[in-house]
């Protein structure tokens, strides 16, 4: 979702939370940032109805991992949505573009191949600034996004 295209938590037609069940892996990389998607995500899940015994984090070491994490999620038959969060900020080696791709790529597959929706809330930014904007700053949370987005693709 887009945040200069969406419209405010309010106008949306948010289905109702409470009888759902959600994974969120998470990367430890990039802590600031990771853990700021984490708080939002999690109070956005709450705020629409989930019960906090039914929000699951899981952590894995990097963004990288979060394909697998997320693949070990699809294989718990009670999770109505799983939602990956991570952080890859832009350094001076190649390494930001294999990262971005291959999340991208492994994510995607997931979710042609899985029946649980995975929701892909990686962050991928020039610098720390652009980050910290999406991650609770001037551009909102893109973590309490993605919260949004599980509770409406479990309904889907």
């Amino acid at each position: 979702m887009a945040t200069e295209l969406r419209t405010s938590e309010e106008d949306m037609q948010v289905p109702d939370a409470s009888n759902m069940c959600f994974g969120i892996v998470v990367a430890e990389w990039n802590p600031e940032i990771t853990g700021a998607l984490l708080d939002g995500c999690v109070s956005t899940l709450e705020k629409y109805g989930a019960d906090p015994e039914n929000v699951h984090v899981k952590r894995v070491p990097g963004s990288f991992e979060l394909i697998y994490g997320a693949r070990q999620l699809t294989r718990n038959d009670s999770y109505d949505a799983i939602i990956i969060l991570g952080s890859v900020i832009r350094g001076e080696t190649p390494h930001f573009d294999y990262i971005c791709e291959g999340v991208t790529y492994g994510i995607a597959r997931l979710n042609t191949t899985q029946d649980i929706p995975v929701v892909f809330g990686l962050l991928t930014t020039e610098n720390l600034e652009q980050a910290q904007e999406r991650a609770g700053g001037k551009l909102g949370n893109k973590g309490s996004e993605c919260a949004i987005v599980a509770i409406k693709m479990a309904k889907f």
